[in-house]
């Protein structure tokens, strides 16, 4: 089974950048899109074969999330436990055999400003995927706005304590894979460097590879024997995010 992942930094301009072309050939079972930057039926794009499901935050032309599903999921869920549904950040898939969970965590913004928000959205967010994983094991992916470690971008140095890399998000990541769940790519490429996942528009940072690995699909650890691949696919653009994907062997 085959899972990506893209954080598409506006539906509707990706959609004029070659979108469709990508999907097609990803060829994705479940293919989820962060930061969507649009209201309900805004984007014309309906692929044959799919199911869709998008969450919308209620500020127009901000954050937003979406799923398209070749298998209809047996129930749909927005937010955590009725939370956090105002930012359109998290949708969950309930299949007969794992859930899936597609997010976009909130930025910390510039000097942390937002920080005490984030750290209340990761407290959340465990906990919901915790209580996922007690029934059936969980698929978690997304703009997850944090690079966990020194090796998961290009200049650590001179950006420990930015918001993406402060003491207090890569704390929360630790929590959470601490509480049995995995980082698939670093599971299967433990030391491999200089792989990003989003790269800044300012100074040629694509062009130099001076970029974050900030885009995850994380498992719960009962799944760690499933992963076939987890891949950083950087030859694809139309976003200042490439995709991730993940496969799963002998998963329905």
């Amino acid at each position: 089974m085959r899972f990506i992942s893209w954080n598409v930094n506006g539906f509707r301009a990706v959609l004029k950048k070659g979108f469709e072309e990508v999907f097609r050939d990803l060829d994705a079972d479940i293919f989820c899109i962060q930061e969507t930057k649009m209201q309900p039926g805004q984007a014309d794009f309906h692929p044959e074969g799919y199911h869709e499901y998008f969450h919308s935050a209620e500020k127009k032309g901000y954050s937003g999330t979406g799923i398209y599903t070749k298998e209809e999921p047996l129930s749909v869920t927005y937010g955590m436990d009725g939370k956090h549904l105002d930012e359109g950040r998290v949708i969950t898939l309930e299949y007969p055999d794992f859930r899936f969970v597609g997010a976009y965590v909130p930025n910390a913004q510039n000097e942390l400003k937002r920080i005490d928000y984030r750290m209340e959205f990761e407290d959340d967010l465990r906990a919901y995927l915790s209580k996922l994983d007690e029934t059936k094991p969980v698929v978690y992916c997304g703009d997850l706005n944090v690079a966990h470690k020194e090796i998961d971008l290009k200049n650590p140095k001179s950006n420990r304590g930015n918001a993406g890399f402060s003491d207090e998000e890569r704390g929360k990541m630790t929590e959470l894979l601490d509480a049995g769940f995995t980082d698939t790519f670093r599971y299967l490429h433990p030391d491999e460097t200089g792989v990003y996942s989003w790269w800044s528009y300012r100074f040629n940072a694509r062009a130099n590879n001076a970029g974050w690995r900030i885009d995850y699909f994380i498992v719960s650890n009962r799944l760690q024997e499933k992963i076939e691949d987890a891949s950083i696919l950087t030859d694809i653009y139309g976003s200042d995010h490439c995709p991730v994907s993940l496969t799963l062997s002998d998963f329905k």
